[in-house]
C-alpha cells in the first residue's frame, strides 16, 4: 500500500478531529453536552425531591441508562436537569425533562467521563441528593 502526503494528511487530521471531539464530549457529556455551568447556590435538597435512582450503579463508557425520581412541592411540568460535578463545580448535561402531573420524572443518560460521576437533579434552586454512577 502506498502511502501519499495527502493520505497523510487526511488521517492526521482526522484523528485530530476525533481527539479534539471526545475531549470536549468527555469533559461535558451527557449525551451531546452544550454544556454551562450552573452552579445552585444554597440548593435546598430532601424537602421538594426525593432521592433519585439511577437504573445502574456503573455503566460502560456512552451507554444509556435511565435515571428516575419522584418531586414533592415541584408543579407538573416544570422542567428538571441533569448535573454532574466536575473540578468542583456542578455542570448542567443536556439530559432534562418535565415533571409529570405525579411529580415523577425519568432521564436517558449516557456518560463518557471514566470513573465515579457524582450527579444530581436540579429544578430552579431545588437540587435532589448527589447520587454516583461509575463509568468505566
Amino acid at each position: 500500500m502506498m502511502v501519499t502526503k495527502r493520505r497523510s494528511l487526511r488521517v492526521a487530521v482526522v484523528g485530530v478531529l476525533g481527539a479534539a471531539s471526545l475531549a470536549l464530549a468527555g469533559t461535558a457529556m451527557a449525551a451531546t453536552p452544550a454544556v454551562h455551568t450552573a452552579t445552585v447556590a444554597g440548593a435546598r435538597t430532601a424537602a421538594a425531591a426525593k432521592p433519585t435512582t439511577p437504573s445502574v450503579s456503573s455503566v460502560r463508557a456512552w451507554t444509556l441508562f435511565r435515571v428516575t425520581g419522584k418531586t414533592t412541592g415541584i408543579k407538573a411540568g416544570s422542567k428538571v436537569t441533569l448535573q454532574q460535578k466536575q473540578h468542583g463545580k456542578w455542570v448542567a448535561l443536556p439530559a432534562s425533562t418535565p415533571v409529570n402531573s405525579s411529580g415523577s420524572y425519568a432521564l436517558r443518560v449516557e456518560l463518557g467521563l471514566k470513573g465515579k460521576n457524582e450527579l444530581r437533579v436540579v429544578s430552579g434552586s431545588t437540587a435532589s441528593p448527589v447520587f454516583d454512577v461509575t463509568v468505566s
